[in-house]
């Protein structure tokens, strides 16, 4: 099995837990993708592919100083054409070498990592999708629909670049969708939309039947694997006669927290007598810190989160499905991309609070850190979500679903009608 993802920490480490099951059943595991960032988050030995490794050539920016400053439609605008499709167009050479190379049954391709999708059709594989975010699986941009129609045609011409047929969406396999959540979370509606074609049902896109999801879209739940160790932390100092609230906006949005920061400060100060706040954040940024509260640069997130109460995090699916996993209630400041959309998910499922991020203000902050550790409604509905997390097997069921992928040929020629060019074909 060969997984093809982007160089975001938020992406691989579902898959780490699921490639770990399949280690332990005895199959072949391997990973694609810029190796300066997945490197040093693959357990040691891992096998890696290079695949689009940032040079001078190329201009993907995932995690950026521009990409940093910018927030709404510009930061979507700005994810797709300036770092998701010229990734794709970064990895897909390396991409087929590690096919031809590796020679995987099926891959597993990360939403935002197109070059996957786009190789395993070239060489005639099946491929799951790796929906490690839940925000595209509810159709993101019904609000914005002439954003939501700007991003296909962008994917379009990236596929009619690649000499691959149109009809079909990358982000979305036909075969199988790992959904790393549950409609417990999400909603259980599904798509809101009837399949309105052939071609819909054909490309795997999201339409379905209106009100149920697509029966090929597995929801496993989080999946937890093991992480680089994120250094020493001051355990002795968690105070236990208050409660604990982790503060983390995760590891690409950690910079943006300038202005953030202080509010929560601020806010603190108002709950030093009852709360200690735990904040992970760059020391430069973080400010003087008080003595109630407790501040690292990076904290073991995994492990921390049974000591906790409730966490303020940014809208990162990763961190919100860690904290729910434990059954801790949210405070959510959304910064970009698919964090709002997260952050409505757990507002509208009872389980926490959403705050603004950009003009953030102390007596908010403390009215909805006040409201999650204090109104036991938050707390029921997280721990409603925990079990269904539980119920849904994270990567046991994840790798059960990718065992009944019926294997493609290990090589040979491309699918009928995808009429590869250069590109597909790789250097």
């Amino acid at each position: 099995m060969l997984f093809v993802v982007p160089p975001l920490a938020g992406h691989v480490n579902p898959t780490l837990a699921v490639a770990a099951e399949l280690t332990a059943r005895g199959h072949q595991v391997a990973w694609t993708g810029p190796t300066a960032a997945l490197a040093p988050l693959l357990p040691t030995g891992s096998l890696l592919y290079p695949a689009g490794d940032r040079d001078a050539a190329d201009g993907h920016d995932l995690g950026g100083a521009r990409w940093r400053d910018l927030r709404g439609i510009a930061a979507l605008r700005f994810l797709w054409a300036e770092a998701l499709i010229p990734l794709a167009r970064a990895m897909l050479p390396g991409v087929h070498t590690a096919v031809e190379a590796f020679r995987p049954d099926a891959l597993v391709a990360d939403q935002q990592a197109l070059a996957g999708p786009l190789v395993a059709r070239r060489h005639g594989l099946p491929w799951a999708t790796s929906a490690t975010t839940s925000a595209e699986i509810i159709r993101p941009f019904d609000d914005f629909p002439k954003v939501g129609e700007w991003v296909t045609q962008r994917i379009a011409a990236l596929l009619a670049e690649c000499g691959a047929p149109g009809g079909w969406d990358p982000r979305f396999s036909p075969h199988l969708v790992l959904v790393f959540s549950t409609p417990a979370l999400i909603g259980a509606g599904g798509p809101e939309r009837a399949l309105t074609s052939a071609q819909d049902a054909a490309g795997g896109g999201p339409g379905g039947v209106a009100g149920r999801y697509p029966p090929h879209y597995a929801f496993v739940g989080p999946a937890f694997g093991a992480r680089p160790p994120a250094g020493d932390f001051p355990w002795r100092r968690l105070d236990p006669g208050r409660t604990r609230v982790l503060v983390s906006l995760g590891t690409l949005n950690r910079a943006a927290g300038a202005r953030f920061y202080p509010a929560v400060l601020r806010a603190a100060d108002a709950l030093a007598d009852r709360a200690q706040l735990i904040l992970a954040a760059p020391a430069d940024l973080a400010g003087d810190i008080p003595p109630h509260m407790l501040h690292q640069e990076y904290v073991p997130q995994l492990q921390l989160l049974p000591h906790l109460d409730a966490v303020l995090c940014h809208g990162g699916h990763n961190t919100v499905c860690e904290a729910l996993a434990y059954g801790l209630p949210l405070v959510v400041a959304p910064v970009r991309d698919d964090q709002p959309i997260v952050a409505r998910q757990v507002a509208e499922a009872g389980a926490g609070v959403r705050v603004r991020f950009g003009r953030a203000r102390t007596d908010e902050l403390h009215q909805a850190l006040t409201a999650v550790l204090d109104n036991p409604a938050h707390r029921r509905a997280a721990r409603r979500i925990q079990a269904s997390f539980a119920a849904a097997g994270g990567a046991a069921t994840a790798a059960d679903r990718l065992e009944k992928l019926p294997p493609g040929p290990r090589s040979g020629p491309s699918v009928p009608g995808t009429a590869p060019t250069e590109n597909e074909k790789g250097p």
